[in-house]
Formats: structure tokens, sequence, C-alpha cells
């Protein structure tokens, strides 16, 4: 149920997020999704790709600081409330929401949401006890 995401560290300068765009595309690997968020000094590039561990090991070879976290791909109804309806669910729990990113497939009727929680294996309690569709790791690195 859970998904593998890397996480870059990288200074904020010019052609570094180009840099790993360039070692990913070199490597055959796919984007699948991503965020980006920035302080002065640095940010942080987190990504969902088709071969996260070939990934992590092609930009740790390219001399970037990788991490790996566990996250969980959630379909959220493509609609008003869509939201609200999965974070009212996880916070009537006590659940956290650390982070999270989305991108919508032209061909649905949701938006898939990439959560990070800060208690993971309850959050999947909730969601599927509740119905909704989490995405497995191996359907999103291929979607």
């Amino acid at each position: 149920m859970k998904a593998e995401q890397i996480s870059i560290f990288l200074e904020n300068r010019a052609g570094r997020l180009e840099e790993v765009a360039r070692l990913l595309a070199e490597a055959n690997i796919n984007i699948r999704a991503l965020s980006l968020a920035d302080t002065s000094d640095f940010g942080i590039l987190r990504l969902i790709v088709s071969d996260h561990e070939k990934a992590k090991k092609t930009l740790k070879d390219g001399g970037f600081t990788v991490g790996r976290n566990a996250v969980v791909a959630v379909e959220v109804p493509d609609k008003p409330g869509g939201l609200h309806s999965i974070l009212n669910m996880l916070s009537s729990q006590g659940i956290n929401v650390e982070y999270m990113y989305a991108f919508v497939q032209q061909s649905s009727k949701a938006a898939t949401i990439i959560f990070r929680f800060d208690r993971t294996d309850q959050a999947i309690e909730v969601l599927t006890k509740n119905g909704i569709t989490i995405i497995p790791g191996e359907t999103l690195y291929s979607m």
C-alpha cells in the first residue's frame, strides 16, 4: 500500500535541478510525480519515479544527497470537498499530514495525492476502512 519516494537536497542555485533531470533521463528513469520546496539556501526535491532504487544510486553517484521515504498515494475525488473529506477522516483519528502534493490524470475523475503521514500504517488503516482507494506503489510507478 505504501509507495517509495526519493528526496534530493539541492543547493539553491541555477542548474542543480536540471542536473537531476539530466541524470534521471540518461538513466532512463521516468518521473511520475514531484514536489519542490525551497529556502534561500537549499531545496528539497521529492520524486516518485519509475525505478526508485536505480534513481537513488544514479543521483548519489552524481554527488547528490538522497533520502527515501514511504508515502501513500490516495485517490481523491476531483471535486469541491474531495480533499476535505480525506483530511477530516485523518484528523478525527489524530493523524498528521507532514506534507502532500498532487497530480491529476486526464483519464480519471480523481486526483492522486501523495501524502507523508506521521503514522503511515494507521493512516492506511483509516483510509481503507473508509473505502478510500490507495494506489499501490507498483501501480504508481508505471502510471
